[in-house]
């Protein structure tokens, strides 16, 4: 008796995406405590309304505790997926913008739509590859709107020798930085004096940086990736990266960055936006992770009392399991800090 065969699920190729294209497929995800520790424990996540549900309420004048934004970010990324689980390798995030900060009990949504094609270069040898910019728009339930960005992400070919014609210019997709009325809007009325560090952010000047000295291990990669409904099988199935590894998922990368700058800067209260951030090379589990984190340039907050905008940039280097030391992240991002 011979075994049924069903339908393969799997997402498209390269080949089978078109510009306009858009997936709106993902389920929605309800922001719980349950989520949030369970994020916490993976990425060590330290802003400080995220943590102190009285602090937050006084802060901000809502007694729901505010979900720490790259909570929401992974999320959203996650639930892009649906046309990127054949992903190699995801190239750049570039413009990301709250447009609000997700209490806990919020729900995300999130479509992604196709916005350029480019297939790569061809190399001897290799099979052809094609990359994707998406555009991802993220709502609550009530329709608001929370996150605005792109992503780039690296796609096979279902023919290994195909010829696509797609040509499209990347340059410019997403390149565009949020101004800082339009990143203070989402703070607006805030109190940030009540928090009461000691620390001035406002004194902090362009130059200034710290170098995080103690390493954290990247651990628990697959479960992050299922924990934010991301569904792209090279972090879940070795068999699916030509390397024989799992690819550790771009964001949690990026969390242990953002989690290593409120150990430097510990009077950071949020991730606004991302002006930028390239993946420079692939970081495995059980890779350690240090950042040299710098200021770029620090703007008033002309919406909330006292704290300043912060304009940053982490550049994150991996130490690998053989003694090997690759620079693996590139990060710019503005930050609401005390």
């Amino acid at each position: 008796m011979s075994a049924l065969v069903g339908a393969v699920v799997a997402g498209p190729f390269f080949e089978q995406l078109e510009v306009g294209q858009v997936e709106r497929g993902a389920p929605g995800l309800t922001l719980t405590d349950g989520l949030a520790a369970a994020h916490r424990a993976i990425l060590g996540g330290r802003t400080r309304l995220a943590l102190d549900a009285a602090l937050c309420a006084a802060v901000t004048g809502d007694a729901r505790p505010l979900a720490d934004p790259q909570l929401v970010c992974d999320v959203a990324i996650g639930q892009s997926t649906l046309l990127t689980q054949r992903v190699i390798a995801n190239l750049f995030y570039r413009g990301l913008s709250f447009r609000r900060l997700p209490r806990i009990g919020d729900t995300l949504r999130t479509s992604t739509e196709v916005v350029a094609l480019r297939q790569t270069s061809a190399k001897p040898g290799r099979p052809a590859t094609g990359l994707a910019a998406l555009r991802i728009r993220t709502v609550d339930q009530e329709a608001r709107p929370v996150l605005d960005f792109h992503r780039c992400a690296m796609l096979p070919l279902r023919d290994p020798q195909g010829e696509t014609g797609r040509a499209d210019d990347l340059a410019a997709v997403g390149a565009v930085e949020s101004d800082a009325a339009s990143l203070a809007a989402a703070v607006a009325g805030w109190d940030l004096t009540v928090i009461g560090t000691g620390d001035d952010a406002a004194a902090l000047g362009a130059g200034a940086s710290w170098q995080v000295e103690s390493g954290d291990v990247v651990s628990c990669a697959p479960e992050l990736a299922r924990l934010s409904l991301n569904v792209a099988a090279a972090h879940h199935d070795a068999g699916a990266n030509a390397s024989g590894r799992r690819l550790v998922y771009g964001g949690h990368t990026i969390g242990l960055a953002a989690a290593q700058a409120t150990r430097a800067l510990p009077n950071l209260v949020a991730i606004l936006a991302w002006h930028g951030c390239d993946h420079l090379a692939p970081v495995f589990e059980g890779d350690t992770l240090s950042s040299l984190i710098e200021v770029e340039r620090v703007e008033s907050l002309a919406h909330a009392d006292g704290g300043a905008l912060l304009h940053l940039r982490s550049r994150v280097r991996a130490r690998r399991a053989d003694g090997a030391d690759a620079e693996v992240l590139d990060w710019r991002f503005a930050a609401v800090a005390a």
